[in-house]
């Protein structure tokens, strides 16, 4: 009999608690095959609120916003509540609509070729059936929103001349103007997904998009964060939910937590990273030398680099130090300048990417899917394009050589799931930046290059990202790390060198690094 009771007043405290959500989950589990992706998920959205989710990759996020957009079903005996009502699952993109519930997708949704006006009107073009458009009003009509929401943007410009933090913006304005006017014409209150929206981003950006998140709370708006940045997850939520390995591994008020206590939730053990430091080591003889680099931004660059060293170069946005790789690699045309690297000497206004890889260069870029790797082939296909030569005849390719190199990358370097045969993009941001990873480290770089190498990557992921990196220095080769994540450069490197509009202007060694030192002398330099 008690236990009747205390089940019936449970099921009471979750209808009371689903009432008073803007979006309420219960009991959620998903299965793939063997795999338990999902196990028995609660969450719940308050009104007014920026809720945030984190986990590391494959904790179960994705397939959580997957199964809430429609994209997976549940489980049996999951429970779906938006606004005191119960909607129930399968849920379908037309009842979300319906309920006010609006999603932004890490890819945004865009299409690139089509103006942004055009790309704003996509929610009502699909919903109503008007034979005849008003372009002048609904052009004004987005000068309006535009302004209205603190955002320059030309309704007439093509989305693919737009930089990544305007395309992003365009897709939350998309969405949060569609909210607004659902909730003026059937009072919802309206809830906004955002899933993963800044991995791409450098610091200045995201506090522009996170101005236009608070200015979305102020309208009555609920906000559902979905991020690996626990500095993000911290400035913008005031609550969150960690999922780890399927489960909610806990829900908290944000202002109540301090990071470490954070990423000991996520990963499940204590993982300082912001104390981690390389140990001091010594450096070999003189690996590489560049001399009086120009570029589009660099104005004037020369600087020589041991064995077995990790050097970051950073400073803030504009400031030049993000072209320094990309010139180094032949990626993009540097106007003069040579690189040394061994007994070679190599003119970059020249360089192709062809000659770098033969000189013993390797770049990572920032932009993994579109820059780094193909997205729809395989991760096998992926890693292996770089060793074909060495496992193909005159007439055809040796795939048991290639499956079987691409399953000894995947353990190496712990890309999961270890299948692969898996599409590359199919996998998380982590898995993807380890079998990139896995794809270069296996030439035995000389000179490896990188560009925000753990950018997108959760907490877990990130910490295998600078073991891999720290193990390519110490068999010998010289890293440079091009990045705006101070942590990061705290983590891995031996010395890093500050740049401000195109020149090196401060350079910190060994100990004297710390996140503070190197926030320090970039604002200084502004």
């Amino acid at each position: 009999m008690e236990a009747a009771i205390g089940a019936a007043r449970t099921v009471e405290d979750e209808d009371r608690a689903a009432a008073a959500s803007i979006l309420s989950i219960s009991n959620l589990s998903k299965n793939f095959g063997g795999v338990r992706a999902l196990d028995r998920v609660d969450l719940s959205v308050a009104p007014g609120e920026v809720h945030g989710l984190l986990g590391q990759n494959g904790s179960g996020k994705s397939t959580l916003i997957k199964i809430l957009s429609g994209f997976y079903d549940p489980d049996p005996g999951a429970q779906l509540w938006i606004e005191g009502r119960e909607v129930g699952f399968p849920v379908t993109s037309a009842a979300l609509r319906k309920h006010g519930v609006s999603f932004v997708h890490q890819n945004l949704g865009l299409v690139a070729s089509l103006t942004v006006l055009e790309n704003l009107m996509a929610y009502d073009l699909a919903a109503n059936d008007s034979w005849a458009i008003n372009w002048r009003a609904e052009t004004q009509r987005a000068r309006e929103l535009f302004e209205r929401n603190h955002i320059d943007l030309d309704p007439l410009v093509t989305v693919s001349r737009l930089s990544p933090v305007e395309r992003a913006q365009l897709a939350i304005v998309r969405a949060f103007d569609w909210l607004r006017r659902k909730r003026r014409a059937e009072g919802a209150s309206g809830l906004l997904v955002l899933d993963e929206p800044t991995p791409f981003l450098p610091a200045y950006d995201v506090d522009a998009l996170f101005r236009l998140v608070r200015d979305i709370i102020r309208d009555g708006t609920s906000v559902i964060f979905v991020s690996h940045d626990i500095d993000e997850v911290l400035e913008i939520t005031s609550r969150a939910t960690v999922l780890r390995d399927g489960r909610v591994a806990g829900t908290f008020q944000t202002a109540a937590m301090n990071k470490q206590a954070i990423i000991q939730m996520i990963v499940g053990e204590h993982v300082d990273l912001e104390s981690m430091r390389p140990p001091s080591k010594t450096l070999g003889g003189r690996a590489a030398a560049i001399r009086n680099l120009q570029g589009e931004t660099i104005r004037i660059f020369s600087a020589e680099f041991s064995r077995g060293e990790v050097v970051g170069l950073t400073g803030l946005i504009g400031s030049g130090y993000d072209e320094i790789v990309y010139a180094m690699f032949g990626a993009v045309r540097a106007v003069a300048g040579t690189l040394e690297l061994g007994d070679r000497t190599i003119e970059l206004a020249g360089l192709t990417p062809r000659d770098a890889i033969e000189a013993g260069c390797i770049l990572i870029p920032g932009n993994r899917q579109e820059s780094g790797a193909v997205a729809t082939l395989s991760v096998s296909d992926n890693v292996n394009l770089v060793v074909l030569g060495q496992v193909s005849r005159s007439w055809a390719l040796a795939k048991s050589k290639l499956a079987e190199n691409a399953a000894l990358l995947a353990g190496r370097f712990n890309v999961r799931p270890r299948d692969p045969s898996l599409l590359f993009g199919a996998l998380s941001g982590g898995n993807q930046q380890k079998a990139l990873l896995a794809k270069w480290f296996q030439m035995s770089p000389r000179l490896v290059l990188l560009d925000e190498p753990t950018q997108g990557v959760d907490v877990g992921a990130r910490a295998q990202v600078f073991s891999a990196i720290t193990s390519a220095a110490e068999e010998g080769a010289t890293v440079l790390c091009a990045s705006s994540d101070y942590e990061q450069l705290t983590a891995i490197c031996d010395r890093v060198l500050v740049f401000s509009r195109g020149v090196v202007v401060d350079e910190i060694l060994g100990n004297q690094i710390s996140k503070s030192a190197i926030a320090e002398a970039c604002y200084r330099s502004a």
